[in-house]
């Protein structure tokens, strides 16, 4: 059993940065693939960005990999997204999630542990 909690988010200007945490909880959460979802009012969910379970290899979606980074600290049981150049169209609820598989991750969010998520407002 995994349990995330997502902190960070907020009202910032367009331009500016926020870096979002992700505190897991549980045995497993440090062998698992950990991933940062949005989702817009009225807009599918998107996947942005996600780390594997040692850090060595990140991945991210093509609209945010020049602006967005991604880490992991196991030992604080932490995911960072840091978000910088911040536009109003990233204007979501964040959400991070966590599988033991990057297929998993991306390809089966029914069988992912989720957080309840953190609001992202980006003012023009």
């Amino acid at each position: 059993q995994v349990r995330l909690d997502e902190f960070g988010g907020g009202l910032v200007q367009a331009g500016g940065s926020l870096n979002l945490s992700c505190v897991g909880s549980g045995r497993t959460f440090s062998n698992s693939f950990v991933g940062w979802f949005r989702q817009a009012p009225g807009k599918e969910r998107e996947f942005l960005a996600a780390v594997s379970w040692r850090g060595g290899a990140t991945y991210f979606t093509d609209s945010v990999k020049d602006r967005f980074t991604i880490s992991r600290d196991n030992a604080a049981k932490t995911v960072y997204l840091q978000m910088n150049s911040l536009k109003p169209e990233d204007t979501a609820l964040y959400r991070c999630a966590a599988h033991s598989s990057m297929q998993g991750l991306r390809l089966y969010p029914a069988s992912s542990y989720w957080g309840k998520g953190t609001q992202v407002t980006v003012a023009p």
